[in-house]
């Protein structure tokens, strides 16, 4: 029996003098000797993806001048692809579908630009007087940003404290005029590049599933961009529809409360709609704005934003998920991170573009990752 424990001792210290010149340092009883090979695998594979990710990032938005409206050109196509292919089972020319399709973009585009530069224009000739209504008529605020400013100045003084807070227009309008600037060439972008895709929409398809070699994954292209073309197609449909009633009815509200130019208004919120969430703030703060330089009193300038934001509730909680939470169901957290991340990266436009964009995504991703994969025929 002394043989036999003083052999298992000297084992034990074998295995242990062994892991100890395996470990680069020395662990305690109960770690594992040896660090798991598929860990750092797992580590190598997530820095690559990360580090792929960030570059993304940043060519997305170095590129922003051309991948912009070249995006936006892209998404257009997309949903006007089912009256594209509709006219070609009816024996339509490819030219003349392009070009028509194009004329009713441009068209579109230029009647929004007509109904919104007009009030715009007008607006900005106002600024000098804008601003120092809107300071005037905010007089109430005085003591709370007094008190804001006393204990800002307690906790951080500066040389400016004292100073008043004052109220320009021209900070609102030249960061505007900074945008739309260079939104002229990228315009030209927009509808060159929208013009070449409608009119080649069918070898770009052609080209995208002859791409892939194995029949599985060219019908499964096929597929995703099928699928994406309806989904786009019907979700922008219907709530482009929604989108008219809640500008019909912000410029019944406008025409009602007193505003002026309520068919803008009307078209300001038909357009600003379709930005998930932000729209519907950014018309309640510019009826504001508008309502302090119009009206004498304060409470007669929340009239219009109240009643707005009464309609942009129960548009936006009821009526819209009654009517398209039937056939598409978007997270609201994953539309809003999607409305964050492409404002974020691509500015107003990309508000615009975020949920078209996500619902292209996970259209593939629903085809690329199936629940359910079926067996595809051979």
């Amino acid at each position: 029996m002394d043989a036999r424990a003083e052999a298992d001792h000297s084992d034990r210290q074998g295995n242990g003098r062994a892991q100890q010149r395996r470990l680069p340092f020395p662990f305690d009883d109960g770690f594992p000797s040896t660090f798991p090979a598929d860990t750092w695998r797992n580590a190598a594979r997530a820095g690559t993806i990360g580090i792929f990710v960030i570059v993304l990032i940043a060519a997305l938005n170095l590129a922003r001048p051309i991948l912009l409206p070249t995006a936006s050109a892209f998404v257009v196509t997309m949903m006007l692809g089912p009256l594209s292919a509709r006219a070609d089972r009816h024996g339509v020319p490819a030219l003349v579908t392009a070009i028509a399709l194009w004329l009713l973009v441009i068209a579109v585009v230029y009647g929004l630009i007509v109904l919104l530069s007009a009030p715009a224009v007008a607006w900005i000739g106002k600024a000098p007087d804008i601003g120092r209504i809107i300071q005037e008529k905010l007089h109430v605020l005085d003591r709370p940003l007094d008190a804001l400013r006393d204990i800002r100045n307690a906790l951080l003084p500066s040389e400016e404290a004292g100073k008043g807070v004052g109220f320009d227009i021209m900070t609102i309008v030249s960061p505007a005029v900074g945008i739309v600037t260079p939104a002229i060439g990228q315009l030209v972008i927009f509808f060159g590049t929208l013009f070449f895709m409608l009119l080649g929409r069918s070898q770009l398809r052609q080209t995208a599933v002859v791409f892939f070699r194995a029949r599985q994954a060219r019908l499964r292209t096929l597929k995703i961009m099928n699928a994406v073309e309806h989904h786009l197609t019907g979700y922008l449909s219907v709530v482009a529809v929604i989108n008219v009633c809640v500008g019909v009815a912000g410029g019944l509200v406008a025409w009602a409360v007193g505003l002026p130019d309520p068919v803008a208004w009307g078209v300001l919120g038909f357009v600003l709609n379709f930005i998930p969430y932000a729209g519907a703030l950014l018309i309640e703060l510019a009826m504001f704005l508008v309502g302090l330089v119009t009206f004498p009193t304060l409470t007669h300038a929340l009239v219009a934003p109240v009643i707005y934001l009464a309609i942009a509730t129960a548009e936006g909680h009821f009526i819209t998920p009654s009517i398209v939470g039937r056939k598409f169901t978007l997270n609201p957290l994953t539309v809003f991170l999607s409305l964050v991340f492409w404002t974020w990266l691509w500015g107003p436009v990309g508000a615009f573009l975020a949920v078209p964009l996500l619902i292209m995504a996970l259209v593939a991703m629903m085809y690329m990752f199936p629940k359910h994969a079926p067996e595809l025929p051979d």
